[in-house]
């Protein structure tokens, strides 16, 4: 039975404020290179207890900020995972990509090492929302990167949406639902933000008065519903839509649907490795 990789790169450059996942926040890149020498040893672990070689149908590298790792980080990387394990022709190799760490180049370069699908934290396009959020990306550089994505052949592009940030209400986050809608990813998760400050504390930046109702809240999930089906989406299920030739569109129609630790996946259990903190 096939093996599926986690790999946790925890760094980001900057704080999201709304960010309950474990990450370390710094400026200086080389603490990445010590980073992947605790995983180099973390992998040699495994394969003594497992075997080298063992055969791996999906890897999916999430954090943090897997693109906080320069070029060669990546390279080296995935140099380290291909020594250990075989990647198995036709898997899914999926990265999660903050769209301020890319360009084009890096695109293809993510290509190049075999990814084959993308995930962009998009989260709301709403220009006063992100500025709350402490996370401002303007919508032309998402919708520059996923047609590069596009030209260069990726199977798959995922964008991550979430309501009940800070600012949003129901009519602006319609705005976004319609750019998203325009901009036509293979695949849309759609979270709801949950507000815990007290356990998370980059949360504590969040002024909870600018939260939205539960109300609101509720109207901008049953927004969102109408609005990717109305686009042509198949709702999957829970937080998910899909396009209806994308592969979990297909397994859900043809009762193959499985969740596991990741999420949806269109491949029944399988053992689950995760690598790094987290």
């Amino acid at each position: 039975m096939p093996l599926s990789l986690y790999v946790h790169i925890p760094f980001c450059e900057s704080l999201c404020y709304y960010c309950a996942c474990n990450k370390i926040i710094t400026k200086h890149h080389d603490r990445a290179d010590v980073y992947l020498r605790y995983l180099s040893r973390e992998i040699d672990l495994h394969t003594a207890h497992c075997g080298e070689g063992q055969v791996v149908s999906q890897l999916h590298l999430g954090g943090g900020t897997p693109t906080f790792l320069s070029d060669a980080g990546l390279r080296e990387l995935m140099a380290m995972l291909k020594r250990s394990f075989t990647l198995a022709p036709g898997g899914e190799y999926s990265i999660e990509v903050d769209p301020r760490t890319v360009n084009a180049e890096r695109l293809a370069l993510l290509a190049e090492l075999g990814f084959n699908r993308l995930s962009f934290g998009v989260q709301d396009f709403d220009a006063e929302v992100q500025k709350a959020v402490h996370r401002v990306q303007p919508a032309e550089q998402v919708f520059a990167l996923v047609e590069s994505a596009r030209s260069l052949g990726f199977d798959s592009v995922n964008v991550d949406l979430i309501y009940g940030l800070p600012r949003q209400t129901p009519e602006s986050f319609d705005r976004t639902l319609a750019q998203v809608a325009q901009l036509r990813p293979d695949r849309i998760a759609l979270y709801a933000y949950a507000h815990l400050p007290e356990r998370f504390k980059p949360q504590r930046r969040i002024i909870s008065a600018e939260l939205p109702t539960g109300a609101s809240k509720l109207s901008m999930l049953s927004r969102s519903l109408d609005a990717f089906m109305d686009a042509g989406y198949v709702y999957v299920g829970m937080d998910h839509f899909a396009l209806p030739t994308d592969a979990l569109a297909v397994a859900k129609r043809q009762g193959r649907l499985h969740r596991n630790f990741q999420g949806y996946s269109t491949q029944p259990d399988c053992d689950l490795i995760g690598l790094g903190v987290s």
